[in-house]
């Protein structure tokens, strides 16, 4: 049990430390940043209204241009949204998710070793089309004008008007213009 404490504290002052919180003040802000995060990331997340949707997650701080369009049950970053960017026409299919960290959140081994948080920007350029089942990782950018196809897991970065499809995702196509 101690090592689960002990993880949880990491992982709140990781916390504290990247949005420069401090002392028993900073842990309450934090919790309740995340806690208005997820509030409006359900709110968002099983809308059918996409504008809806786009507007709640330009509340939770994504940035996201204009004429997009989000389905229902996309998973934005909780705990990150404000270090995604989402250009004009995008199209976020259902089920997508979009990570702006990766982290062993319980596993301290893991933690401090080859493995510590990952917080990086995720960059969405316009036109893209994120299909739905997809999964885009932390320090991606998929290029503009570009298709990641259903259920493809987004590792690296996709060059503008490209095709990619699997696990993990492989350019398959270019795309004329």
């Amino acid at each position: 049990m101690k090592d689960i404490e002990d993880a949880l504290s990491v992982n709140e002052k990781e916390l504290m430390e990247y949005y420069g919180y401090k002392g028993s003040i900073g842990k309450t802000r934090i919790k309740f940043k995340i806690l208005r995060s997820w509030i409006l990331h359900c709110l968002a997340y099983s809308s059918v209204h996409s504008g809806f949707a786009v507007y709640i997650q330009r509340a939770r701080g994504v940035k996201i241009g204009k004429n997009c369009h989000i389905c229902p049950y996309v998973q934005i970053d909780l705990v990150y949204p404000q270090i995604i960017t989402i250009g004009d026409n995008v199209t976020l299919g259902a089920n997508t998710m979009i990570f702006a960290h990766i982290n062993p959140t319980a596993n301290l081994f893991l933690k401090k070793g080859a493995y510590p948080r990952k917080v990086e920007p995720v960059i969405i350029k316009s036109g893209a089309v994120i299909t739905p089942g997809s999964i885009v990782m932390a320090g991606v950018t998929i290029g503009e004008n570009s298709i990641v196809s259903p259920g493809s897991v987004v590792t690296q970065d996709v060059p503008d008007y490209c095709v990619v499809v699997g696990n993990p995702a492989r350019v398959v196509k270019k795309i004329e213009h």
